[in-house]
């Protein structure tokens, strides 16, 4: 039985071979994996709070008991004016002068870049009614939508240009406010665009009376439309 036991002992040094002693450093891994597991768990629980997320602050529109209306947001002081918005240049906001009176001058140099610019805004925002070269023959005309005067007639070539700004602003007719889509450089653009399509159709003035009643004719023809591809 001695003999037995201590074979048994030494034994248990030896991890390759069998018996019960084998699978005491096994069940020891095993455990210190879970308890790391355990440990890495109880560590990254500590870590998801939503004080980050869910601050204790009052949010825009929130009630609140603090202020005597109950409203979180406050009211601006009176006269209060953001930050390169006081407009005090009426001439570029208004397209005006300090007597009220429309401007005819731009508020900025006149140049190629500018005139381009403006090119570009005109087709986005402006052909759809007066088409591309100001007749009033955009794709909605088209479709039914009132014409409206070209941009050539006499009587708008005479018209200043704080006159378009304003127009183009505030809105004219069944034309709508484009100051919120076009910010106000861009309307200038679009006004020096419109008059050098003005000035183009001086040009027609020195053509024959013939080729002139061409001209008209072929702009106020109805224009014929695509037929719509099928779909294969």
């Amino acid at each position: 039985m001695l003999n037995r036991s201590v074979l048994r002992i030494r034994a248990c040094g030896q991890d390759s071979l069998p018996g019960p002693c084998s699978s005491r450093p096994a069940r020891g891994h095993r455990q210190l994996c879970l308890a790391s597991v355990i440990a890495l768990v109880c560590l990254v629980a500590t870590g998801c709070r939503q004080d980050m997320h869910d601050q204790p602050r009052l949010e825009v529109f929130e009630a609140s008991t603090f202020f005597d209306n109950g409203m979180a947001s406050r009211q601006l002081p009176a006269g209060t004016v953001p930050w390169g918005q006081l407009r005090e240049d009426t001439h570029l906001w208004e397209g005006k002068d300090a007597a009220g009176e429309f401007v005819d001058a731009l508020p900025m140099p006149l140049t190629r870049e500018l005139v381009e610019r403006g090119q570009t805004r005109y087709e986005i925002f402006c052909s759809v009614c007066h088409d591309s070269v100001g007749g009033g023959r955009g794709m909605i005309v088209r479709r039914g939508y009132k014409q409206p005067s070209p941009l050539y007639e006499q009587r708008l070539k005479d018209m200043p240009a704080g006159y378009f700004f304003d127009v183009i602003t505030a809105g004219f007719g069944l034309m709508s406010s484009y100051k919120n889509q076009i910010p106000v450089e861009d309307r200038w653009a679009i006004v020096a665009y419109v008059r050098a399509l003005q000035l183009s159709t001086s040009a027609l003035a020195e053509l024959p009376q013939g080729v002139q009643a061409e001209f008209h004719q072929a702009l106020a023809a109805p224009v014929d439309e695509p037929e719509a591809e099928e779909n294969h």
